[in-house]
């Protein structure tokens, strides 16, 4: 596989904009194009699951994605280090019986010298919300660059 800038050591500019191509291919909600920023041997903690490698992370996706309807994401750096990158999060979404939630979250990322993701730990909570309580509201896919991230919508 060819690597993909920005690489590690990661400086503000360029671990926000690995933040930012993780929220564009996140928010595509395409399992297969998500797994390609990923090594092929991957390991993930996410809430209480386990996921290793390519496969897995296409199946977990597809599954995530089936039941967290209408998913929007905004992602914005905490930290970074050397290969290192500390995200917070929040993605609003709806189960089928129509209730919203605003899921909020930290990741922990560690990359490869290819400026692949080796390492992805996540820590997830889930609150229930009204439909007017939603602050995410672009069309389905990427954020547009004039919505505000996490900092400016006050969360």
């Amino acid at each position: 596989m060819s690597p993909r800038p920005p690489l590690p050591p990661f400086t503000a500019e360029t671990a926000a904009q690995k933040a930012r191509m993780a929220e564009d291919a996140w928010n595509s909600r395409d399992p297969s194009r998500v797994a390609l920023a990923y090594t092929e041997d991957s390991i993930w903690r996410n809430r209480a699951e386990f996921v290793t490698g390519r496969a897995e992370i296409v199946a977990f996706l597809s599954r995530k994605w089936r039941q967290e309807i209408e998913y929007r994401l905004i992602k914005e750096v905490w930290a970074y280090e050397s290969n290192r990158i500390a995200v917070r999060f929040a993605y609003e979404w709806r189960d089928d019986s129509g209730q919203w939630f605003r899921s909020y979250g930290n990741e922990n990322w560690e990359f490869d010298g290819d400026g692949l993701m080796r390492r992805r730990f996540a820590c997830i909570n889930d609150l229930p919300i009204a439909e007017e309580e939603r602050k995410f509201h672009w069309p389905l896919g990427a954020r547009p660059s004039d919505h505000p991230g996490l900092s400016e919508l006050g969360l």
